[in-house]
């Protein structure tokens, strides 16, 4: 289930490099966070379903099974954050992780900064969809074309096609689609869907759109280039 607001959050760290690990557990453990290190997928996968920690740190490159597989087998678990490593400065490793459900991701070598501050933003999303959970669901349905976003099942469909949407898929869509045709630079969607104010994250963003795009059809988000994205209404389709 997660830890609540007042409970120290619960972090497993899955990284092969002895080093990295305990570096990134320390410095977690130094802001009151509860950490496991785990060595390999079995041993992180075992980890995560014996302590349901609120965020895992996963990095790509495992032994066992890497961590894409160990993404899939975690499952679509609103109430679990997760953030990706890799060595590989490689776009298509990023949209893969995206697609199997990490929510943000990081290249090695990476400022541990940097590292806190994202988790912290990610805890932040976690707690927001756990709270909602315990609430009465807006029964409202957004309709935009042959586009429907239900927000009290987080379901979203185009065409009458379900699509399977990570959380953080869908809290961007949600904030594109809440301003349709309206222009929001990077910086904006980083600070209202991942909390996350500095602007060394917008490829974060610009990953995201693609996954979007990749899922809904490329129509759907338009690029304004030099300022950042809106959302483009699309057409129903018309009865012949």
């Amino acid at each position: 289930m997660g830890s609540t607001d007042t409970e120290a959050p619960r972090v497993i760290v899955v990284e092969d490099e002895t080093a990295i690990a305990r570096a990134i557990a320390d410095r977690l453990s130094a802001e009151g966070w509860q950490v496991r290190i785990a060595h390999d997928g079995p041993t992180g996968l075992a980890a995560i379903q014996q302590l349901k920690p609120d965020l895992v740190v996963l990095d790509v490159m495992l032994p066992g099974f890497d961590g894409l597989e160990l993404c899939r087998r975690i499952g679509d678990d609103q109430n679990l954050g997760v953030l990706m490593l890799t060595a590989r400065d490689d776009e298509t490793d990023m949209l893969v992780g995206l697609g199997v459900g990490a929510d943000d991701y990081m290249t090695k070598p990476f400022s541990m900064r940097e590292l806190v501050a994202r988790l912290k933003a990610l805890l932040r999303r976690v707690q927001r969809l756990g709270a909602a959970e315990q609430e009465p669901a807006a029964q409202t349905t957004l309709t935009l074309g042959d586009l429907v976003v239900d927000r009290a099942s987080r379901r979203v469909t185009r065409g009458g096609e379900l699509a399977h949407l990570t959380p953080t898929e869908y809290d961007l869509l949600l904030c594109l689609a809440n301003a349709p045709g309206t222009v929001l630079s990077r910086e904006q969607l980083l600070e209202d869907v991942w909390d996350w104010v500095d602007a060394t994250g917008t490829r974060t963003v610009d990953s995201h759109v693609k996954a979007l795009r990749r899922k809904l059809g490329s129509d759907l988000v338009r690029t304004v280039h030099g300022v950042g994205y809106a959302l483009e209404v699309p057409q129903a389709a018309e009865e012949e």
